[in-house]
């Protein structure tokens, strides 16, 4: 999973309530025509979401979740050329989802439920470990760290040794700071700052702020407006060693990325 050009992996959420594109793709042939239209703008990889973890999300059980996302998923395997991600922390869900055509497993829980990392060292996927500190529904009550870059470094590797233990090769291991998941605005800012020494660890790095709350504090902007924001956060990213980008504006951001790319 390592190199030195940009993976852009863009966000198919089939759900109701996402903060960004709750209720747009949440019928199977609105969500391949855009699967298909991202395909199209230069993604690599879609990751399929059926369970939102915004603040304060409500959750759903493993089979609602299923109906929602296996559809999706057989769908787009038939029409698209580009990797498939499952993006949940079930391995009910993670098993249904490879058996449909899933590639990669993108969990906010780092594989920490039970039977997790089981499933996908059985499955032989790639992985996606995340950082949060709570649980979605309360995770933004005032968050606190001691150290947050640390704290996010030694909890992502000490994640990534277990899963290598269970038999997760080192290769199909990706990291994700997990930007806004139980993190203030200071908390984000200074891994943001820090990136270089997350990156400069034997994981590749992906980086999720697309149109985050972060940005719009930041910039004072309300999501419909948070495209610039989200490019730029991407260039600078990239600048800092990240290599894995979860975005919405797929086109958007893979021209400032290729232009990162080439005139570096």
């Amino acid at each position: 999973m390592a190199g030195d050009e940009p993976v852009i992996m863009g966000i198919l959420n089939v759900t109701p309530d996402s903060f960004s594109d709750g209720g747009e793709y949440d019928r199977v042939d609105a969500a391949v025509a855009r699967a298909l239209a991202m395909q199209a703008e230069g993604a690599q990889v879609i990751d399929v979401g059926g369970e939102s973890t915004r603040p304060g999300a409500q959750p759903v059980n493993a089979e609602q979740e299923i109906e929602r996302v296996v559809p999706v998923i057989e769908a787009v395997r038939r029409q698209c050329e580009v990797q498939i991600s499952i993006d949940t922390s079930k391995p009910e869900v993670m098993a249904a989802a490879v058996r449909a055509g899933a590639n990669l497993v993108n969990d906010v829980k780092a594989l920490r439920a039970e039977g997790a990392v089981e499933c996908c060292a059985e499955l032989g996927v790639s992985v996606c470990l995340m950082h949060m500190q709570g649980e979605p529904r309360t995770m933004q009550q005032s968050p606190e760290y001691s150290g947050v870059v640390a704290e996010v470094r030694d909890f992502l590797l000490a994640r990534a040794q277990y899963c290598m233990e269970a038999g997760i090769a080192v290769e199909q291991i990706l990291f994700d700071p997990g930007f806004g998941f139980g993190k203030s605005l200071e908390h984000n800012i200074e891994l943001f700052s820090r990136l270089p020494e997350l990156c400069a660890l034997d994981f590749p790095v992906l980086i999720g702020v697309s149109r985050k709350s972060m940005l719009g504090t930041i910039l004072d902007r309300p999501v419909e407006q948070r495209l610039i924001g989200s490019v730029a956060a991407a260039v600078i990213a990239y600048g800092k060693g990240a290599r894995w980008f979860r975005v919405h504006d797929v086109a958007e951001t893979r021209d400032a990325l290729e232009l990162c790319r080439v005139l570096d």
